[in-house]
């Protein structure tokens, strides 16, 4: 490699806000450790390829498309918002609590009369997805007025400053818990990580985002599956086998001797309770559980 080229940096925005804990904590599980100081928007990364910045969700997109940066990881919403022409490389499904999408819902007092989007016709809605929720409206021929909300959307409709609100949610509980009804669903939403596309065409900014993309979603992808192993008698390989969910086969090596055989597997992590109990019955001695911080499938 050159000096130029030694020389030169991706220029990544990461997600401030809500999403910020939760993606410095995927990048470190995929290889890369951010800190953020106080007041600093230039968070330091153990990358010298790369250079960080943090940006809202909201005002990713524009700021990728504008090449201010080349790369960042925000909301599917917020590209759908904002209508920004950038390139989605990679879907990352991750949230601040979960690796679950969330989705952008109408909600309404719990005693309110509105049970379907029609009966929003003539209606005032708070959201902070302004322009969405308009098409969305207009698509389907009603006319309400769709106000820009600054936060605590919630608490327009529990005092009345509004009809309704489209709010975002992972579960539904925060709104519940507010006395709050769930009309319908507007939208399903996820991270992406998106480039600017001028920077894909530089071959070694794309191999660099490529890259990213690969070890991100290999993190992902590692955090709802497990590694097994155990020592099976040869005897019984065929029982212990058939109670085993994988991948692709299971690995088996022959230990010292002709008699006990090393097994191991990558399961669903969910799998985990049940199928123990069932190994050990089937004969698996030294059963042991590894915790994966990659999966590249």
């Amino acid at each position: 490699m050159n000096e130029r080229q030694t020389n030169r940096q991706l220029k990544l925005g990461i997600p401030k806000g809500s999403l910020e804990a939760a993606t410095r904590e995927l990048f470190a599980q995929a290889g890369w450790n951010i800190n953020t100081r106080a007041r600093n928007y230039f968070p330091s990364i153990d990358d010298a390829e790369i250079r960080c910045a943090l940006i809202r969700s909201q005002e990713m997109g524009p700021t990728i498309a504008s090449g201010t940066l080349d790369a960042g990881l925000t909301g599917q919403d917020w590209i759908a918002e904002t209508g920004a022409e950038v390139e989605v490389v990679s879907d990352l499904v991750y949230s601040k609590a979960s690796n679950n999408p969330c989705r952008w819902v109408l909600i309404v007092d719990r005693n309110s009369d509105i049970r379907r989007l029609e009966d929003l016709q003539g209606k005032r809605i708070a959201t902070e997805l302004v322009s969405f929720t308009r098409r969305f409206l207009a698509e389907r021929n009603i006319e309400a007025t769709v106000e820009f909300s600054w936060g605590a959307t919630e608490a327009k409709v529990v005092e009345g400053l509004a009809d309704a609100a489209v709010e975002i949610t992972e579960t539904g509980s925060t709104i519940r818990a507010h006395g709050l009804r769930i009309v319908c669903d507007l939208l399903h939403t996820h991270t992406v990580l998106v480039a600017n596309r001028e920077a894909l065409r530089d071959d070694w900014k794309r191999r660099k985002i490529d890259n990213i993309a690969l070890l991100l979603g290999s993190a992902l992808a590692a955090r709802d599956k497990v590694l097994l192993k155990m020592n099976v008698p040869a005897a019984g390989l065929e029982r212990v086998v058939a109670q085993l969910p994988s991948l692709h086969a299971p690995t088996i090596n022959r230990l010292h001797g002709d008699d006990w055989l090393a097994v191991e597997t990558v399961i669903d992590k969910d799998a985990v309770r049940d199928l123990v109990p069932a190994l050990k019955a089937a004969g698996a001695e030294g059963i042991l559980e590894f915790e994966l911080r990659k999966l590249v499938a």
